[in-house]
C-alpha cells in the first residue's frame, strides 16, 4: 500500500504529464529519484524511444547526492549535444523542484540544454 507521500507524488505526476509531451526535436527530460541514486532520461514520446540516459550508479565519484545529481545532468547534456539536441521539456516526475531535482536541472543547463 503506497504511503500518503507516494500517493501525492503520483497525483502530481499525472497532472504534469497531462500537459507535457516530448518530441524528437524537443524530447522530455524525465527525472527519477530513488533513495540512493538519481536517474535521468531523454524520451521521444511520439515513438516511445529513449534517446539518452544517465545515472549516478556507474560513477565512482565521492560527494553528496546533490553533487552526484548535478553530474548526472551534465553527463546527460553531453550525450544530448552529441545527438544535436539543445531544447528539452523538463519533467520533474511529480517531485518538488528542490534538492537533487534542481541540481540535475542546473547541471543540464550548464551542459548546454535549454528548458
Amino acid at each position: 500500500m503506497p504511503t500518503k507521500k507516494e500517493t501525492l507524488r503520483a497525483r502530481r505526476h499525472v497532472r504534469i504529464r497531462s500537459t507535457i509531451n516530448g518530441t524528437a526535436e524537443r524530447p522530455r527530460l524525465v527525472v527519477f529519484r530513488s533513495i540512493n541514486s538519481t536517474y535521468a532520461q531523454l524520451v521521444d514520446d511520439t515513438t516511445g524511444k529513449i534517446l539518452a540516459s544517465s545515472s549516478d550508479i556507474k560513477s565512482k565519484d565521492k560527494g553528496t547526492k546533490v553533487e552526484k545529481a548535478k553530474k548526472v545532468g551534465e553527463e546527460l547534456a553531453k550525450m544530448a549535444a552529441e545527438q544535436k539536441i539543445t531544447n528539452v521539456v523538463f519533467d520533474r516526475n511529480g517531485y518538488k523542484y528542490h534538492g537533487r531535482i534542481k541540481a540535475l536541472a542546473d547541471g543540464a543547463r550548464e551542459g548546454g540544454l535549454k528548458f
